[in-house]
């Protein structure tokens, strides 16, 4: 796509990801995991695509082994920066190389439209859980969201860019089906409502560009004129002395499979 590069370089962006973080609150999605874990009795975790190990990080003590697989080895270096060692590899969704039967639980969040190959992740991951075990791929859709976060309505093409990314939740339950996961539920996370009131917004931390892959995959020149409609945008607010509001209503969901009991 004109515009657009064709993946993040996160080892480039590692050092300050986790600004994204700054507010320190705690957040549902890492109660979500932690419930889970606890609804399947695990205590082996893999994270996949886990990054700088942010959500790891809050697992404990609900587990007591916790691995994470990412293939930036830039943000698996972060990862151990100040936190509690983690169990770490550098390696691919789509091979996972560990033992059949190795874990309670796998999951990853805001990650599998990163994966090159994200149906061999689902079957992939069948393979790593025990009998009971469960996969959560927690994330968004961006169907749902065209006009419910500025950043698609500001940025040529990174809705469209999305679009592509992002698989639908029925594809990847049509994948576990097909994987022989004994069943799946889709649940509800984390709903993000932060809107923006004018400047504001030039405050956001997601307007950065290398805090979501939405902007850090738009050329340099794509993001500045991304920014410059926003700057456009408020200027012709100013003048009116109207205020713009610049959504952000993002809602999360888990979806959850589980091994069939038994394999």
């Amino acid at each position: 796509m004109v515009g657009h590069n064709q993946r993040v370089d996160y080892d480039r962006v590692a050092a300050t990801y986790d600004r994204r973080f700054a507010k320190d609150e705690p957040r549902p999605t890492a109660s979500a995991l932690r419930a889970l874990i606890r609804e399947t009795g695990g205590r082996r975790v893999l994270e996949v695509g886990c990054g700088t190990g942010y959500w790891l990080g809050g697992l404990r003590p609900a587990a007591d082994e916790l691995y994470g697989l990412d293939y930036s080895a830039g943000m698996l270096a972060q990862a151990n920066t100040g936190r509690e060692r983690l169990l770490l590899v550098q390696g691919r969704a789509g091979q996972l190389p560990f033992a059949a039967a190795s874990f309670d639980l796998v999951y990853c969040v805001n990650a599998i439209h990163h994966f090159d190959h994200r149906r061999a992740f689902v079957f992939e991951a069948e393979r790593l859980l025990r009998p009971g075990g469960s996969l959560a791929i927690v994330g968004l859709d961006p169907r749902a969201h065209r006009h419910r976060w500025y950043i698609y309505d500001y940025f040529d093409g990174a809705y469209d860019a999305d679009l592509g990314r992002f698989p639908p939740w029925g594809a990847v339950t049509s994948w576990m089906a097909s994987a022989g996961y004994g069943g799946t539920e889709l649940r509800p996370v984390e709903r993000i409502e932060d809107h923006k009131q004018g400047h504001e917004v030039l405050e956001d931390p997601f307007l950065r560009k290398d805090a979501a892959s939405q902007l850090s995959l738009l050329c340099d020149a794509a993001y500045a004129a991304g920014l410059a409609r926003i700057r456009a945008a408020l200027a012709a607010a100013e003048a009116a002395g109207k205020n713009i509001l610049f959504p952000v209503d993002i809602s999360l969901q888990m979806l959850v499979g589980w091994k069939k009991a038994g394999q």
